[in-house]
């Protein structure tokens, strides 16, 4: 398939790592809704950058769906290889159990770079046409991937506005 037709189809996921606990089951919600909206219009391809909050959130529900949506598949485009590094227990056991489900992974580079991240966003959102975004605050990197996004031309669905 062209890149650019596989960027028609693809969808990329930028948020927040902290999400407030009593949000986060209608944060849950609204991201599979979301995905189901983007499955329904076409969209097969799911680019995840795989921190802890959103990014894995959002993956989780992507490999949850792949149960009724057979053809849509999680890539996971991730900064390097040491990124879990520091993490808790728990994240990493999730992190390993995603990882060993995605269709696809993309590593930046193979160790950590002042720059890796940055480099993640901007891919994720260079192969895509659709942002789904858990934005809260106008600073950070969240903030900064969704101005490239919109920068690129692409639909952005903010999930803590809805």
């Amino acid at each position: 398939m062209k890149t650019k037709d596989m960027r028609s189809k693809t969808c990329c996921f930028t948020g927040h790592r902290r999400i407030p606990v009593d949000e986060y089951e209608t944060v849950k919600l609204r991201v599979r809704d979301t995905v189901i909206k983007a499955i329904r219009n076409r969209y097969c391809y799911f680019g995840a950058g795989g921190s802890w909050g959103f990014d894995m959130l959002a993956a989780q529900t992507v490999l949850e769906l792949k149960n009724e949506y057979s053809k849509i598949y999680l890539i996971l485009v991730l900064p390097c290889r040491t990124q879990i590094k520091y993490w808790n227990d728990n994240n990493k056991r999730e992190y390993e159990r995603i990882l060993k489900s995605a269709d696809k992974i993309v590593w930046i580079s193979d160790k950590y770079t002042s720059d890796c991240m940055f480099k993640r966003n901007r891919h994720l959102v260079d192969y895509s046409s659709l942002c789904i975004c858990y934005l809260t605050k106008n600073t950070g990197g969240t903030a900064y991937t969704v101005q490239y996004a919109i920068s690129k031309g692409l639909e952005i669905i903010n999930i803590s506005s809805q």
